[in-house]
């Protein structure tokens, strides 16, 4: 449905800039220096009515050897085979170079319709600019602000006329796809990774180290499944990052994590998890992504068994809130082992976006409680007593207890790793939450709640009436009633009445014994004694 379109030009014109405006957000990286974009990036936008797949490329040069330059020129020419409609750029404020000529003859070769823009038109010095467009061949050439958002207008109406003779084809609506970012430190081979999945050179790749700079977004199709493959710049330390540009690179790439819901990160397997590696997998885990650890260059190993037990145990000792976490070793250049990366990004999505029932949650939680009670605080024990998941990706979880908020992080954690091995959730982040309060499901008299909106029933002192009756009818021993059953022993406090009783009727027959008030009573012991009456007991 959308019309993909190549925006084309040599470097420095603002290729970069109309992409990001077409596009309605900051995609690509914008500097004053050429040469900053050098992959080819998609992109959906739109100008007007018109949906749009653009396409932003790399500033093109007249160069054919085996330089950087080179394989930059390669992505452009890859992406004007792909394209239906081409904006060429030219600087109006510079006017036609020798450079914009040579593209302009390459560019008549293709069939594909060009419209010819005069960005950077609102300078007073652009007028000779756009004049001098009229001769490399394309027509009227569109004069523009890619900046500032002049002359859309026009661009539009171009865009129209031009689309007219072009067939878009109908495309059904394919689900969304999974987000995979690709991430690692600088020359660790995540592009080449990328090219070996694809099985094609479709990202710039070679020995200079930070060779990608923006994110590019890759759509893909696995074994059925709509994935999308996210390039990202290396990332170093961050003492090292000291130009404007390539902090722009790392603000791009956390974006990605942020964006991504597997995270692959590709480290080298003679410096694997130093303290970068360790930084961008705590990133990933605060982010709540799934991630997977690749280990590139694996065919040059010598002792492969031991190095990955040595690799894993190191992962598990740094990263404990990562525990059991996928490895994948691979080579990326010979493609050994590529093909076990895959079902392992599809089986860590399926995991961080799983769902436990809340019944198996609270078996669960009774026997983690009665393996492992949870300590006193201040002589009092937290009691756990209900657990339900509120949602995935990732998976959270909200416990109830008594006195949760002293629940110490070491049992939180305790339950957590518990949590992984008993519902099989390895490696992928994990939150749990414990609150205060009983189930709340459930009321304070141990029924069921009632449903809000619904009238209460009869009063509870009714109920209570009703019940003391039918146990009187039960003692009558009523036909059709149950027999009556044998009286409860009496209270110690009755026992203890009866007994005064009784001690009182005994002294009474005791000659002499008078009644209280007189002068002369006689002790239990059998002795007269004299005075006023005796005192009550208390």
């Amino acid at each position: 449905m959308a019309l993909k379109v190549a925006i084309v030009g040599r470097p420095n014109v603002g290729k970069s800039t109309l992409f990001n405006r077409l596009v309605g957000k900051r995609l690509a990286l914008v500097d004053d220096r050429p040469g900053v974009t050098r992959d080819r990036r998609y992109a959906d936008g739109n100008i007007g009515d018109i949906d749009l797949t653009l396409i932003d490329t790399a500033g093109y040069e007249d160069v054919t050897d085996d330089s950087l330059e080179s394989r930059m020129r390669e992505q452009t020419e890859a992406a004007l085979d792909d394209a239906e409609l081409i904006l060429f750029m030219m600087d109006a404020r510079e006017g036609v170079t020798a450079l914009d000529r040579i593209f302009a003859d390459h560019l008549r070769r293709h069939e594909t319709p060009v419209i010819l823009l005069a960005n950077k038109s609102e300078s007073r010095e652009s007028g000779g600019g756009v004049g001098e467009a009229h001769g490399l061949g394309f027509g009227e050439p569109v004069a523009i602000s890619a900046e500032h958002g002049e002359g859309m207008a026009d661009l539009y109406a171009a865009i129209v006329k031009a689309s007219r003779d072009i067939e878009v084809a109908e495309q059904e609506e394919a689900e969304k796809p999974i987000r995979v970012a690709i991430i690692g430190r600088p020359n660790a081979g995540k592009s080449t990774l990328i090219n070996r999945l694809l099985g094609e050179d479709r990202l710039l790749t070679g020995p200079e180290a930070g060779i990608t700079r923006d994110s590019i977004s890759v759509d893909w199709t696995y074994e059925g499944r709509n994935i999308r493959l996210v390039d990202t710049a290396g990332m170093r330390r961050k003492a090292r990052v000291q130009e404007k540009l390539e902090k722009l690179s790392v603000a791009d790439t956390i974006r990605a994590i942020t964006f991504a819901e597997v995270v692959v990160l590709v480290m080298d397997r003679e410096n694997a998890f130093d303290t970068q590696d360790l930084q961008l997998a705590d990133l990933v885990e605060r982010e709540g992504r799934a991630l997977i650890y690749v280990i590139s260059k694996w065919d040059l190993e010598e002792e492969p068994q031991s190095r990955m037990a040595s690799l894993k145990e190191t992962a598990d000792r740094m990263l404990p809130q990562l525990k059991g976490a996928p490895f994948v070793a691979l080579s990326a250049h010979n493609g050994r082992g590529v093909e076990r990366l895959m079902p392992a990004i599809l089986k860590a999505h399926d995991t961080w976006s799983v769902k436990v029932k809340t019944r198996d949650l609270n078996d669960w939680l009774a026997l983690a409680v009665q393996r492992h009670p949870p300590p006193a605080v201040d002589g009092r024990r937290i009691k756990p007593k209900y657990i339900a998941q509120t949602k995935a990706r990732p998976p959270t979880f909200v416990m109830f207890a008594n006195r949760a908020s002293q629940m110490p992080e070491q049992y939180k954690r305790y339950l957590i790793n518990s949590l992984r091995e008993s519902f099989d959730l390895p490696g992928t982040p994990m939150r749990l939450t414990a609150k205060s309060g009983a189930n709340p499901f459930v009321d304070g008299s141990g029924g069921p709640t009632r449903p809000k909106g619904e009238a209460k029933t009869a009063p509870r002192r009714v109920t209570k009436a009703q019940k003391a009756e039918e146990a009187k009818e039960s003692a009558r021993g009523l036909p059709g009633n149950a027999p009556a059953k044998k009286a409860a022993p009496p209270r110690p406090t009755v026992l203890k009445a009866k007994q005064r009783a009784a001690s009182k009727a005994k002294a009474a027959s005791i000659p002499g014994k008078r009644a209280r008030g007189g002068a002369r009573q006689v002790s239990r012991s059998g002795r007269i004694r004299t005075g006023g009456p005796s005192k009550p007991k208390r």
